[in-house]
């Protein structure tokens, strides 16, 4: 099939090297000329594990092209994806000013009928407006040209991305027109063998399904780093309760770890729009207003504790292990690194910080600090540190030499945001050691 994804952001990316990948023929559209010539030479512009392979292979294969051309894109794709950035507002509110400008460029170039698919994450109602937005600038041509709408969320994992969209565990498709779901289900045809993952509804509520998706997946993690805090109280262990509560089917594990907080792109955005949303209609959501006041508690913790300890952090260097906001990623957006860097450079604090992959991504935020060394090791950001805080939980900090560790740092305190380690262990190492809602050894 002809398909044309308009952004060629996370999702946009994705979702085109995904589709061509299947055999189809796609056009990937961006307004920046410096990123489209990066992706015409098979450069990934993040990281997400998988993503280069596919961009090589395909644009080789004839499959995948990357243009500023609006117009050649409409021409091109029978489905046209909308994969555009909807940033927050002030207000919390979605800005769809981007999703609507594809829409009127849509609208501007097509000459016969196309399905215009909401890829982006856009809060109810969107649908409606992407129609109302095609249909005034088709009238202004005065062209009767026939076209649908279609609301396709996307559900992929950063670090995953690639086996999500490969392997979807659901396909959710919105639109009250057989012909457009027709088409979405030959497209999706590949990705759909082993049993029938489509579900077809209509538009409203797969905008909502995005939504609630990840609301409930924010909520579970801030459900858990209350029951953490509620546990440290009560001489509880949150690992404990964990595999209590996992083990019930009606639960399970999923989203079930107490830590220092969520990040990213989807789940601070999300919640807030979901509650905007709420506020647009006279309902207040004040489960999520609790979910987003117990995540921002929750990100303000490492640091209370390690200030706690140290007597104040000024004059003092902390050593953080994990940057991005969840492993396998560089995405540094709402990360709970941040949070606690900011705090300690805000008390006279120095920070001495390694992720795997989120250095570039570092500089390029904060650029060159003297408060802010970036190392090339764990365990040269241990060098005369008076604390080291773990942040991100990737592979490579779970078996850490703690003897090495201990010899290199100025005082032997780990605060671990992610409970990555036995606090057991830990004291019998000698290391002076603060998880979350774990019972101390």
């Amino acid at each position: 099939m002809n398909v044309t994804v308009f952004g060629s952001g996370y999702v946009g990316l994705v979702t085109a090297a995904c589709l061509a990948d299947a055999g189809n023929h796609v056009v990937c559209i961006d307004v920046d000329p410096e990123r489209v010539r990066v992706l015409q030479e098979g450069h990934c512009p993040f990281y997400e594990p998988g993503v280069d392979e596919l961009l090589v292979r395909n644009a080789r294969a004839g499959r995948l092209r990357f243009t500023t051309d609006a117009a050649l894109g409409v021409a091109h794709g029978e489905l046209i994806f909308i994969a555009v950035g909807t940033p927050p507002q002030e207000d919390g509110s979605a800005d769809l000013q981007y999703v609507l400008q594809v829409a009127r460029s849509v609208g501007e170039h097509m000459s016969d009928y196309r399905v215009i698919c909401t890829k982006s994450t856009v809060p109810v109602g969107t649908g409606r407006k992407v129609r109302a937005a095609l249909a005034e600038v088709l009238a202004a041509r005065g062209a009767r040209i026939d076209f649908d709408v279609v609301s396709n969320p996307e559900f992929l994992k950063e670090g995953a991305a690639v086996a999500d969209c490969m392997r979807p565990d659901r396909i959710i498709v919105g639109t009250d027109s057989p012909r457009a779901l027709e088409l979405m289900r030959t497209l999706y045809a590949p990705f759909n063998r082993n049993h029938d993952r489509l579900m077809a509804m209509d538009i409203e509520s797969a905008e909502l399904t995005k939504y609630a998706a990840n609301a409930m997946l924010a909520t579970r993690i801030s459900f858990m780093n209350e029951l953490a805090l509620l546990a440290e109280k009560v001489g509880a262990d949150i690992e404990s309760v964990r595999r209590g509560i996992g083990s019930d089917p009606r639960i399970g594990f999923h989203f079930l770890y107490a830590g220092c907080g969520y990040g990213g792109s989807c789940f601070p955005k999300d919640v807030k729009a979901l509650q905007r949303s709420g506020d647009e209609v006279g309902l207040p959501l004040g489960v999520l207003s609790a979910v987003e006041a117990a995540n921002e508690r929750q990100k303000q913790l490492l640091f209370a504790r390690i200030d706690a300890h140290l007597g104040g952090v000024a004059g003092k260097t902390i050593a953080l292990w994990g940057l991005a906001f969840k492993p396998n990623t560089d995405d540094m957006r709402e990360a709970p690194s941040r949070t606690l860097m900011e705090a300690i450079w805000a008390a006279g604090g120095t920070v001495r910080a390694y992720d795997p992959i989120a250095m570039d991504a570092t500089r390029r935020i904060y650029g060159e600090r003297a408060d802010l060394a970036l190392v090339d090791s764990a365990e040269a950001a241990c060098d005369c540190a008076d604390a080291l805080a773990l942040v991100t939980e990737w592979k490579q900090f779970r078996s850490p030499d703690f003897d090495l560790i201990k010899t290199r740092m100025r005082h032997p305190a780990i605060f671990d945001g992610r409970n990555l380690y036995d606090p057991a262990q830990m004291a019998r190492l000698g290391f002076h050691y603060q998880a979350i809602g774990r019972r101390a050894a």
